[in-house]
């Protein structure tokens, strides 16, 4: 039986909603002149009640449960609960001193001008540890904050760094789960994943590693840091520990909001009640970016049910010249199918067999599609707006995520290198 083709008019109008978004959030900003004036949430649901208003095909109920369904989908229930985990943690550490102590063990241990380069460094060190972007995030996003604060840098900046650093270690991680199904997908060992894509994304860290360490000669260190009180820091170093030796990210939360319950008393920074006030503050911080998480599954869900992922993928597979041009076609796949699910995993996966199916039938290894789905998937991953790692990125630095996306050099740089290894057949090895 042959396969219905859609057409060109309705795969449009399938992605039409993240256009919707797009343009409107831009637009509305600039005009503005900030991207404070629009709420991210009223963008998101003037785009989610387009989505729904233009699947004619089924009634209004049906079109709500679609909806729904992407909302509530287990992985974002999870997601919801690292939010909610994340707010009352990062409240409840800052207020019982954790940060500006963290920051201060930092001032003291690093020059001034490799503070930004530092940061990168331990963002991919511990990503590279623990395999998950998100687990990083949560855990030196705070500190990037608060070092940001210190020394009068810009917080964006530093957040950005952080992200940065964070999907070094998503994309390369032997345990990330990106690697995981990329290479389950494709045929092929993680070792061997990991010498191509480390080839591959290598000089992009090299050349951002440089790049901090001339914009960190600017940075200026306060002339007097305060005394360290080391014990503020143990639930910062506890959250980071347990987080490397593989503890479940939910688990590594809940060990540091009992941590910074105990220190706190200990050193007087608040009673039970007050450590139940900050942790409320922290949960009810995290509201804006619930919500937004909550209308962007549901819109992704209306895209995919509408048919704008199998239009991509049709689309792309349908002009494929040559090996480089097989390579191409497996990155923009993965990419624009993470653009549409804001998942980069779910993206793999979707796109994996078919991937598998190109790559055998021009020739490309198996070692180097892996590597190219996963670093394109991250790259999408890293740079959208209503993504989990940078809507979490921005609820803990309390900044825009528009405002960090500029910063973002090492996915823009990885992205460049990988396209560059594809256009010059890089590793030749391979």
């Amino acid at each position: 039986m042959k396969k219905h083709r859609i057409d060109t008019r309705t795969g449009l109008l399938a992605l039409s909603p993240l256009a919707v978004f797009v343009v409107f959030y831009l637009v509305a900003s600039i005009v503005a002149g900030d991207f404070y004036k629009v709420p991210v949430t009223v963008a998101f649901l003037l785009s989610s009640i387009y989505a729904v208003a233009i699947c004619k095909e089924t009634s209004v109920d049906e079109r709500l449960n679609i909806f729904s369904r992407g909302a509530g989908h287990k992985n974002m229930m999870t997601m919801l609960w690292i939010f909610i985990l994340a707010g009352a943690f990062a409240s409840s550490a800052k207020a019982m001193g954790a940060i500006d102590a963290t920051v201060n063990l930092c001032l003291h241990l690093l020059p001034s001008e490799m503070i930004l380069s530092g940061l990168f460094i331990a963002s991919c060190l511990i990503s590279l540890s623990i395999g998950t972007s998100v687990g990083t995030i949560v855990a030196l996003v705070p500190i990037a904050a608060g070092m940001a604060q210190s020394t009068g840098t810009s917080v964006a900046l530093l957040t950005a760094i952080v992200v940065g650093g964070a999907y070094y270690g998503d994309n390369l991680s032997f345990i990330s789960d990106t690697t995981i199904m990329a290479t389950r997908t494709q045929g092929c060992r993680m070792s061997d994943k990991f010498a191509v894509n480390s080839t591959i994304v290598s000089p992009a860290a090299i050349l951002c590693f440089i790049i901090y360490i001339f914009m960190g000669y600017d940075t200026q260190v306060p002339q007097t840091i305060p005394a360290v009180e080391c014990r503020r820091v143990i639930p910062y170093f506890a959250v980071l520990f347990s987080a490397i030796m593989g503890l479940n990210v939910m688990l590594v939360l809940l060990l540091g909001i009992v941590l910074t319950l105990i220190i706190g008393m200990i050193s007087g920074a608040y009673d039970i009640y007050g450590w139940l006030a900050s942790m409320g503050e922290g949960i009810m911080g995290m509201s804006e970016l619930i919500i937004v998480s909550l209308l962007a599954g549901g819109l992704i869900e209306m895209v995919r049910h509408a048919g704008g992922i199998t239009f991509i993928i049709e689309r792309l597979t349908a002009h494929i010249r040559g090996k480089r041009g097989a390579e191409m076609c497996i990155g923009m796949l993965v990419f624009l199918t993470n653009l549409c699910t804001a998942n980069n995993t779910i993206a793999i996966l979707t796109v994996g067999p078919l991937a598998k199916e190109i790559a055998t039938r021009y020739g490309v290894d198996a070692r180097k599609s892996a590597s190219l789905l996963d670093t394109f998937s991250c790259l999408a991953q890293s740079i959208i707006p209503y993504g989990a790692q940078l809507l979490m990125a921005s609820g803990l630095a309390a900044v825009s995520a528009f405002d960090i996306i500029p910063f973002l050099y090492y996915p823009f740089l990885m992205g460049i290198s990988a396209l560059a290894c594809i256009a010059m057949g890089w590793p030749r090895k391979y």
